[in-house]
Order: structure tokens, then sequence, then C-alpha cells
């Protein structure tokens, strides 16, 4: 039987049916609109400066640390890095700032304080350190260092750390403790401390590490928890005693000092802290973008030097990492809030 001649227009629409039957054809004009639109639209990120923002004044710790970061941030984005000092609540003014920031340009560093504790000593803080922040990555951690007068009434300067913790025990509420506020890791630690070591110092708050140091000196205190800087400074002075640090084991800070545990005060271990957040809102890729530069920032050799000096031991974690860093220290803490009833009105 012979066949009728097809005509070109009917070719034409077979070989379209054909391709639109086919599962690996090539997509038609309209299915490439969505992949032309997609391709399009603005992947490229950052788009604008980046902001971190800081809770506490210019020359403090976490705003000395923001701009160590800051330079180097910006090499690797290609964009200005800005500082910027939100100042008040212990640094929750501006971790409230962070956690409302909608522009996928605004990242903050903070304390341990405002990533754990903040809701649970003053439930009007306006915004859940858990749900509205992103960790990013958990930067340097240091401990305390329980320090006394060289010489106070009851506890010669030749006295060992046991004998100390003796006279404290001795002398109950009469001896007082010193430290920068209501609710602040030296406060919680020190409470901490009493219930560890059945100790019982009268707490009194000062604006700062300097006026606590400088009341030990004048003889109002008998003891503080601080920072290894501000204590070895005073220690090798002949000043102060350094009678042991919060962390588990000796710390690189302060490697002639001995770990509590080491004179009799078991299971403490307490640090302070400072890390980088994001908002939450923040899109997943960003933060893994930031996430990824600034822990490999903190590790480099520069970067590691500056911190030291800085008072600080470096880690540069993953966010996961400084997830579980929070979720320890917010039971941690929260334990000892609850335990003695602490808040900051």
């Amino acid at each position: 039987m012979s066949r009728r001649p097809v005509s070109r227009r009917a070719s034409l629409l077979i070989a379209l049916a054909a391709t639109a039957a086919s599962p690996f054809a090539a997509p038609s004009v309209f299915a490439q609109q969505p992949v032309a639109m997609a391709a399009s639209t603005p992947t490229a990120w950052p788009t604008k400066p980046l902001k971190i923002i800081v809770g506490f004044p210019a020359g403090s710790s976490p705003d000395l640390t923001a701009r160590t970061f800051s330079e180097p941030l910006a090499k690797a984005l290609g964009q200005p890095v800005i500082v910027e000092n939100k100042v008040g609540a212990g640094g929750n003014i501006g971790a409230d700032a962070v956690a409302k920031a909608r522009d996928d340009h605004t990242i903050g560093l903070m304390i341990n304080g405002n990533m754990t504790i903040a809701k649970l000593l003053n439930p009007a803080v306006p915004y859940d350190p858990l749900k509205d922040l992103a960790p990013l990555s958990l930067i340097g951690t240091s401990p305390l260092i329980l320090t006394a007068p060289v010489s106070q009434p009851g506890v010669p300067a030749t006295a060992s750390a046991r004998e100390f913790f003796a006279a404290a025990r001795s002398s109950g509420d009469k001896w007082s403790y010193g430290t920068p506020g209501v609710g602040t890791v030296g406060h919680i630690g020190t409470e901490l401390l009493k219930a560890r070591s059945n100790i019982n110092p009268v707490h009194v708050p000062y604006p700062g590490y300097p006026q606590v140091a400088n009341a030990m000196l004048g003889g109002q205190l008998q003891m503080a928890l601080l920072p290894p800087a501000l204590a070895q400074a005073q220690v090798r002075a002949g000043k102060l005693r350094a009678i042991g640090v919060t962390s588990a084991g000796r710390s690189p800070l302060a490697p002639d000092v001995p770990s509590l545990a080491e004179v009799g005060i078991q299971g403490f271990n307490l640090e302070i802290w400072n890390a980088f957040a994001a908002p939450s809102t923040m899109p997943k890729p960003v933060q893994a973008k930031l996430a990824a530069l600034i822990s490999a920032i903190a590790r480099s050799e520069d970067v590691r030097t500056k911190l030291f000096q800085q008072g600080w031991q470096t880690v540069g974690s993953s966010p996961e990492g400084l997830a579980n860093r929070i979720k320890a220290d917010t039971s941690l803490m929260g334990g000892v809030i609850t335990m003695r009833g602490i808040k900051v009105e």
C-alpha cells in the first residue's frame, strides 16, 4: 500500500509531539523560563557592608575581638566590615539588635551571658537567645582566677589554698566577694564556688572588674573571680594572690596557677567566652559561609596571637560546637540561678 506524503506542517507537529513525550527531550521555551528567571535572581552574598554589633563600649574586650576580625573578614568577603557599638544591659541591647536584624548583613560578637542565661536571669529581656540567635563560632575561652589580697586577717601570706578555704569557711558571712554585677559569670561562678566549697561570703557588685580589684587592694573585699590578665598583673606586682583557676585543668593563659580541682574543689569548670552569632532568620547558606570564614580566621596564626594577647584561648569552633557549649553552659549556670534564686531586675 502506498504512503500518502506527509506535509511539512504535519511533520513539524509530529516532531513536536515526539519531543514532548520523550523524557530526555530538551525543555520547551516555556519550560526554560523559570530556569532563566532563577539564574537572573541575585545569589551573590554579600551585596553590601557587613555589620558586627557589639553590646559593649569601644576598647572593651568584646570590641577588641570584633575589630580583630573586621579586617580579615572584609578581605575575605570583598566588602567593608563595620563594627557598631550598642551599649547597655550587660550586652543584651546589642544582642537584641542582632536578633531583630533582617538585612542578612548583620551579626554580633557576644559574651556567653548574652547567648545562654539572659532570659533565665530576667524574663523581660526582649529576645530569646536559644530561638532568636543562630550560633556561628565560639571564638575564645578564658577561665577566671580566684584572687585574694596577699595578706588579710586570719590568712597569712604563706597560707596554702586549702588553708585559705578553711579560713573562708570559719569566717562565714563576715567575708565579702566582688563582681561586675548581678548575673555576671563572676557572680554565678562564685555562687557555684560557695555551694561546692561550703563557704559563705557576701556578694558586693561593682561597675567592673578593675573596681573589684581596687576594692580588694583597699581591703574592702576578701576574694573575687578575676580575668587572668587583670589578676596576673596584680599577682606579679605582689599585691594580690592567685588561689586557683575555674577551668577543669590548668589554663595556658595562667599556666602557673592550679585549677580549683587541684586545691580540693571538685567538679568545677566555668569559663567566660565570646562568640559570633547571627539572627536566626539569616538564610542558612549565608550562616554557613560566615561560620566557615570566621572559624578559619580565628584559627589563623596572626589572629590566634592577637586573641591570646587579649586574654583568650582561641577555639574557632563550628556552629555545632558553639551550640553544644551554649547547651552545657545554660544547664550549668541555669542550675546555679535556680538554686540560688538569682534574678536581675
